[in-house]
């Protein structure tokens, strides 16, 4: 799992650039479904049929995109200027090394020099505006040869295995839900289940809405990266979940109040086995559930999700047995609306 979480970690896929990420996951998973489908959206559909077929369909739910960035304009001088693509901090840009379009093209962000800001201005976030892109060009036509306005920009971070069974990567947010479903499909399933890897979650669940009108779904469990919000600085009352305490069990975010009964199977199969878990103790984000649950006639809905510090960042840290974890109890899930059925 490990290896298998880096090799998808360091892949691109800036949402609506998600190519890479699809075509690795297609080809590692082809030979253990029977379906294959990618729709308009992009998003990548695989049916697997089970021991029985049930009389429930079962999605399974996790996305392929990461935030980055998206060249806007080139300077007269040869630096790019950018626009974000989903919610990325301003404050984590300055120095950032960043691979731009399909050459993959190495830059810099930049800013102006601290020791040419004033005081006030060393108070303030600065601007997106502020920044640039320095890929080493001299004027615009040189930038122009090698990029083009509307490319994306992707994080450069190594994978790095640190600490008490830590992994810091960029893309963990969903990366490692990507993972648990590779993991889950190449098994020998107890019922029919359809995997979606889904496209532009970052940018509003895009991708999902339309996956969920087309493998009309009456039970979906989506597998993501959730925010951590441990650090020592932070109040309390606002840290979200902890890294090390197993997978987070969803009961509401800003998008979803999640199915009720989904929710208890999942605790339940957690308790019976003896697997660590966790709530939300503070209501942030949302996640592709939000766009599944209001498709036709309406999806149960169910979140499991592995805790990730410095979310949307370049770098990201979550403990791997977490992501263990979180497979194990996605896999009871399963086996348990199997028998339900």
């Amino acid at each position: 799992m490990t290896e298998l979480l880096k090799q998808l970690c360091a892949l691109p896929g800036v949402s609506s650039f998600e190519d890479a990420v699809r075509n690795y996951i297609r080809q590692q998973a082809a030979p253990y479904v029977n379906e294959v489908k990618v729709d308009a959206m992009g998003n990548l559909i695989f049916f697997k049929k089970g021991a029985k077929a049930t009389g429930k369909r079962l999605m399974l739910c996790a996305h392929m995109d990461e935030v980055g960035l998206m060249v806007r304009s080139i300077t007269e001088d040869g630096y790019l200027k950018f626009v974000c693509v989903g919610g990325i901090d301003r404050r984590v840009l300055l120095g950032k090394q960043v691979r731009i379009g399909a050459k993959q093209v190495p830059g810099v962000i930049g800013l102006k020099a601290i020791h040419m800001t004033t005081a006030e201005e060393r108070k303030k976030v600065p601007k997106l505006e502020d920044y640039y892109i320095d890929i080493g060009a001299n004027s615009q036509e040189e930038a122009q040869a090698l990029v083009e306005v509307g490319e994306p920009c992707v994080f450069v971070s190594d994978c790095v295995e640190f600490g008490d069974g830590f992994l810091k990567a960029k893309a963990l947010d969903d990366r490692v839900g990507c993972a648990v479903l590779l993991d889950l499909l190449r098994r020998e399933l107890p019922m029919d289940v359809t995997f979606v890897f889904t496209v532009q979650e970052e940018v509003g669940a895009r991708g999902a809405f339309g996956s969920g009108f087309a493998v009309t779904p009456e039970i979906a469990l989506v597998v993501e990266g959730t925010t951590a919000a441990d650090a020592p600085s932070q109040d309390p009352q606002a840290q979200i979940c902890w890294p090390g305490k197993g997978p987070v069990l969803s009961w509401m975010d800003r998008g979803t109040i999640y199915d009720r009964s989904l929710f208890e199977v999942l605790r339940d199969q957690a308790k019976a086995h003896n697997i660590p878990w966790q709530m939300k103790h503070y209501i942030a984000g949302s996640t592709d559930a939000k766009a599944i649950q209001r498709t036709k006639s309406g999806v149960r809905v169910a979140g499991l999700s592995v805790p990730v510090r410095y979310l949307h960042a370049p770098g990201s840290v979550t403990k791997l047995r977490d992501v263990e974890q979180t497979l194990e109890l996605a896999w009871l899930f399963v086996q348990a609306i199997a028998q339900e059925s």
